[in-house]
């Protein structure tokens, strides 16, 4: 069994705000520290429920934040900055399953630190579907023909990826007070629900299904402001929906939709306050 594993940083036990999740901040250092250990504890969980492989994909900003020399010995890392497909790299048909780790609510929602790839976007859709980061990696997946049989982060995450995908197997390991904000458990018993809820997701994971992406999607990005929507109207293809700050895609399958959604959110965080 081979099982893939995302790993985010804004939904790890523990971490609230900008501090914990930003490199150039005071927290982050702990931030990191303590995502290796969540990370870790699905890792080794899987190695003793029979996976032969584990892949793990750093999945948060500039995507090297996973400590390599902490991780269990038999994993693969992948990390760094730029992948053309950013938070599911390297997930393909090879595997039995994929584990989403430290993940959050998408924009405009309730949740810590909730948002959908940059603070820019308000909301995404494929077609008439809202979907965040969890949502996007998702359809991915499915594309493929590979499950998210867990989903790992706080209350409005699991909520999400239940609404998303049935029968998924959720963890939480803090409950959202506000954006910044949480009721966490700590590392140590944070670590013990994920091993546990690893355990019970690879046995669960014959009853959940690939989110299966429509053909030829239509992708739309509501931004914040209409000059990040002429940012991203920059890239060919795209066209801004009239009186609104939505920019639209129509892509020949979610690969395509998914690299456009990557162009159109780098180009529209150019845009300045003034």
């Amino acid at each position: 069994m081979k099982l893939y594993v995302s790993v985010d940083m804004e939904g790890i036990t523990g971490l609230v705000d900008h501090t914990h999740v930003d490199s150039g901040k005071h927290n982050y250092e702990r931030g990191r520290a303590i995502m290796t250990d969540e990370a870790n504890y699905v890792i080794t969980s899987a190695f003793e429920q029979g996976c032969k492989e584990v892949v793990v994909n750093d999945s948060h900003s500039k995507m090297n934040n996973l400590l390599i020399e902490k991780l269990h010995p038999e994993t693969q890392l992948i990390t760094g900055d730029v992948k053309p497909f950013s938070m599911v790299q390297g997930l393909d048909d090879s595997y039995s399953g994929a584990v989403f780790v430290g993940y959050h609510a998408r924009a405009a929602q309730k949740g810590v630190m909730s948002h959908s790839m940059i603070f820019g976007a308000r909301n995404m859709y494929i077609n008439d579907v809202a979907i965040g980061e969890l949502g996007f990696n998702a359809y991915v997946a499915g594309y493929y023909g590979v499950p998210v049989i867990m989903v790992a982060g706080d209350d409005q995450a699991a909520a999400e990826a239940e609404a998303l995908i049935p029968n998924v197997t959720t963890a939480i390991v803090k409950e959202s007070i506000s954006r910044s904000a949480a009721k966490s458990l700590t590392p140590v018993k944070a670590g013990q629900l994920l091993q546990q809820k690893t355990e019970e997701a690879l046995k669960n994971k014959e009853n959940v299904k690939p989110l299966t992406p429509p053909d030829h999607p239509l992708l739309r990005i509501e931004f914040t402001n209409y000059g990040e929507a002429e940012w991203a109207n920059l890239m060919p293809g795209t066209e801004i929906e009239q009186g609104t700050t939505i920019v639209r895609y129509q892509a020949k399958n979610i690969l395509e939709a998914y690299q456009a959604m990557l162009v159109m959110t780098e180009l529209a965080m150019r845009t300045t306050f003034c």
